[in-house]
């Protein structure tokens, strides 16, 4: 694979540079609220649209609302750009999330970020999480609705298992699936195969697994090392070998941003990915189970002030 196909890849009808951005750490603390600086995180956007970067991936539910919204006041009017949002979560406060993908929340969600968006049409609207609640036939299918009534033009589906995906393509024509994939979190992976198989997109999300391989890896910094690249380059080069992967890096800095758009065209040898996939990568997974505890608290605060509600 050259570097030429390797950097652009489909997404429904659209040939993009397959680094997006994504948005959700344009928000405050815990995805909640504003950012510490508003002005900085609009130059940010503007900075990715004047480096390349089409695919600007939100959610209703960052900030609430916060994302969508900075997005709107930094690029509006999208020129050339790709606008992808997602509905499905409720938010209660930081670091708190609830599944809502009832047809009737859905279609209000889709309604807000149209709004905060301003625009008509969704470019590419997805299905944020499946509800253990709701059969996810029915919230895709909220999904058809909204795309025949023209509020949205095609539709992708995240954090998805192959059984899911097959069941939301019974319901819908869904373009792409957004998982988390990254070099320590393979769990996307028969996912990735299927989207490779059927032309689908894979958007992977978290592909730095939020800045925790940075450090902590000495098979990633030999690799980085040998190829002259950064070891975060390395770790979206490893997630970019598939001909069906973009990969939404979020950040907050512009040094950052200008160095994930300089690693892009990065292409590792089979050598490098014997010696990044042998890797244990104890201190990430140490962070990481840290991070889910934390996560998990989260969860339980919400649960109950639902019950308390």
């Amino acid at each position: 694979m050259t570097s030429s196909t390797r950097a652009e890849g489909r997404l429904g009808d659209r040939t993009l540079s397959r680094l997006g951005l994504g948005t959700m750490s344009l928000t405050g603390c815990g995805t909640w609220g504003d950012p510490p600086d508003p002005a900085g995180a609009r130059a940010l956007l503007r900075r990715a649209a004047e480096l390349g970067v089409r695919l600007f991936d939100t959610a209703d539910s960052y900030g609430p609302e916060t994302a969508e919204r900075l997005l709107r006041e930094a690029l509006h009017p999208y020129d050339g750009l790709l606008v992808a949002t997602k509905g499905g979560f409720r938010r209660l406060g930081p670091h708190e999330w609830v599944a809502d993908c009832r047809p009737e929340a859905l279609q209000a969600a889709c309604v807000g970020s149209l709004r905060r968006l301003q625009v008509e049409r969704i470019d590419l609207y997805q299905l944020h999480v499946v509800d253990a609640c709701v059969p996810v036939e029915e919230s895709v299918g909220a999904l058809t609705d909204l795309q025949r009534e023209g509020k949205i033009r095609d539709i992708g589906v995240c954090n998805v298992d192959e059984y899911q995906l097959a069941r939301a393509r019974a319901a819908a024509d869904v373009v792409s699936v957004q998982n988390r994939l990254s070099l320590v979190e393979q769990s996307s992976l028969p996912v990735l195969r299927r989207c490779e198989r059927d032309g689908l997109a894979f958007i992977a999300w978290a592909p730095l697994a939020k800045g925790m391989l940075a450090a902590g890896s000495q098979a990633l910094g030999r690799v980085a090392k040998r190829h002259g690249a950064t070891r975060g380059q390395v770790s979206l080069a490893w997630v970019l070998r598939s001909p069906a992967a973009f990969a939404i890096p979020g950040t907050a800095s512009v040094s950052h941003l200008e160095e994930n758009v300089r690693g892009e065209r990065l292409e590792l040898t089979e050598d490098d990915v014997r010696k990044l996939e042998r890797d244990s990568f104890y201190g990430y997974r140490a962070r990481r189970l840290a991070r889910k505890a934390r996560a998990q608290a989260g969860k339980a605060k919400a649960a109950v002030r639902q019950v308390m509600r």
